[in-house]
């Protein structure tokens, strides 16, 4: 019953810039961190950048002074801001979420959304 949709991946040539987007929906009571991670197909997914509740950010050293993750806790939607891209950033961009489903729940659980192609190339 949750679910994470994301938008805003497409084609963009090297050097250029692209930001994705991932909104949360369904039976929400807390999120706490968000994430993007990302896979290249053959390669292993990898973390991109999270951000927490509090606005606490963590980048993959190959992303960090390019990409900035943010987020509307209002509208449960996280932002990845990717700048000055490169090829080796092409990859499949998946929306991460750790929530507490109902005020009950006695554990946090991970989502994950269907991914977003975003690819760099002239």
């Amino acid at each position: 019953q949750v679910q994470l949709v994301e938008s805003g991946g497409g084609l963009v040539q090297p050097g250029g810039s692209l930001r994705v987007s991932c909104t949360a929906s369904g039976s929400i009571f807390i999120i706490y961190t968000m994430g993007w991670y990302r896979q290249a197909p053959g390669k292993q997914r990898e973390l991109v950048a999270t951000v927490t509740s509090g606005g606490s950010t963590n980048y993959a050293d190959s992303v960090k002074g390019r990409f900035t993750i943010s987020r509307d806790n209002a509208k449960n939607t996280v932002f990845l801001q990717m700048n000055s891209l490169k090829p080796e950033d092409t990859a499949v961009y998946y929306c991460n979420a750790e929530i507490q489903k109902y005020i009950t729940s006695k554990w946090n659980d991970d989502y994950w959304g269907q991914g977003t192609q975003v690819t760099v190339s002239s």
